[in-house]
């Protein structure tokens, strides 16, 4: 009997891309809160969700330096099967009446982690991405999470740039960032190769994100800057900003092992 939560399943099941949940996340974010056209978030949205009226055009641009594991820990001691990065757009819009966010374009730098989301409904593709650290020694390479500490995020694909951000911190935030902070609504989308078939997916089904043990440091709030840039195979620059917002810093941890099917 073949054994694993993923594929490839294996006799001992150990191959798998992907291990069982439940999956234990902890990461440092750069949160960059914007607004682009509205007309370009209504086309992104998958049916089932409207555009969020109430703020048009609101969005987040997300830089996160992860670390994730599952229940043996056993990642930790081998960390290139637990650390990962990732770079992640999301819109504000409207599920029944109740204001959530949907992510349209998303780049991951490990494969497991882009199958892990895959699952999700997360519509991941592999990227390059760097994040500036911060380090608890004196050093003028590690900015301190205080009033003038500047961080950064680029993202590229295929040769190519995609998106550069940077946050300059003030002060400890009183709220934290709010456009990324309704629920996540995704979509599980998986074609079928079947002649005949290939409009008709195996699975296209509306998916809300569900997570527990949820933990957040101190944020931090600042001016933010971001620039989308264009590749030929490539749509996220329609979501450019045209007004830019508050830019975060913060730590943020929690379980995965469920999801609702809506």
């Amino acid at each position: 009997m073949l054994k694993g939560y993923s594929v490839p399943r294996s006799p001992e099941g150990r191959a798998a891309l992907v291990p069982s949940p439940p999956w234990h996340y902890a990461g440092d974010f750069l949160v960059i809160e914007y607004w682009t056209d509205a007309d370009a978030v209504a086309a992104v949205l998958p049916p089932g969700l409207a555009p969020y009226r109430e703020d048009p055009g609101r969005c987040a641009a997300l830089f996160v330096d992860w670390q994730s594991c599952s229940s043996d820990q056993s990642e930790l001691m081998d960390p290139v099967r637990s650390q990962y990065k990732e770079f992640f757009i999301v819109v504000n819009a409207l599920y029944k009446g109740e204001p959530v966010t949907y992510c349209p374009y998303i780049w991951v730098d490990r494969d497991f982690a882009l199958a892990r989301g895959w699952i999700q409904g997360f519509p991941k593709k592999l990227g390059s991405i760097h994040i500036t650290r911060s380090f608890n020694v004196p050093s003028a390479a590690s900015p301190k999470i205080e009033k003038g500490g500047r961080f950064a995020g680029t993202l590229a694909a295929n040769d190519r740039r995609l998106a550069v951000g940077s946050v300059t911190l003030e002060k400890p935030s009183a709220v934290g960032p709010t456009h990324n902070d309704p629920p996540i609504m995704n979509v599980r989308y998986f074609p079928r190769l079947s002649s005949g078939q290939h409009d008709n997916p195996a699975v296209n089904e509306l998916v809300r994100a569900r997570s527990r043990d949820r933990a957040v440091s101190e944020i931090w709030e600042g001016t933010a800057e971001l620039e989308l840039m264009s590749a030929p195979n490539e749509e996220h620059t329609a979501l450019s900003p045209v007004r830019m917002g508050k830019g975060f810093r913060l730590s943020f941890a929690y379980t995965v092992d469920d999801l609702e099917t809506c």
